[in-house]
């Protein structure tokens, strides 16, 4: 039998894992440092965070919706919020609930504009990603090794949707 104490350590590192997957893309796209993102093409340099993916590697039945969406200003600040929000939140097991299941929605938007996937016809991480962080929300894995004690007495306690 495992302890419980050693699925909380787990989920914990589920959790502060998938954080740093979402802060180091939106570290990545925001100074351009070199790694998925170019130093010339940060945003703080002047490029769209979406621009690039969207209108060059999407691809199936919804390539041309998002390639429509490529480059829009409001897309990029809605994108990069997104990642610093889910990533932040993650990291520190606060408001773990919500930003499960946004993360959930967020990577399977992300699993959509490249269909099918490459290396499975179906699956791929992102489906995987979805259902960590469905996980997250559904143990409240913020409550281990973070501050969601905190935030959920100071903040979350009357607000239960901010949890």
């Amino acid at each position: 039998m495992v302890k419980s104490d050693k699925i909380r350590y787990i989920w914990a590192a589920l959790r502060i894992g998938m954080g740093w997957l979402f802060l180091w893309a939106f570290l990545d796209k925001l100074f351009g440092l070199g790694f998925a993102t170019k130093p010339e093409a940060g945003w703080l340099a002047g490029g769209s965070p979406t621009a690039g993916f969207l209108a060059n590697a999407t691809s199936g039945p919804l390539a041309g919706l998002y390639q429509s969406m490529a480059g829009n200003p409001v897309l990029d600040w809605l994108f990069m919020l997104g990642l610093v929000g889910l990533g932040v939140a993650l990291v520190l097991g606060i408001g773990v609930q919500i930003a499960g299941y946004a993360g959930a929605l967020f990577v399977l938007l992300l699993w959509s504009s490249r269909l099918p996937p490459a290396n499975n016809p179906i699956m791929d991480e992102h489906i995987i990603y979805a259902f960590v962080l469905v996980g997250l929300a559904m143990v409240r894995a913020g409550q281990w090794v973070g501050l969601g004690r905190w935030w959920y007495k100071l903040v979350a306690k009357n607000l239960p949707w901010l949890q």
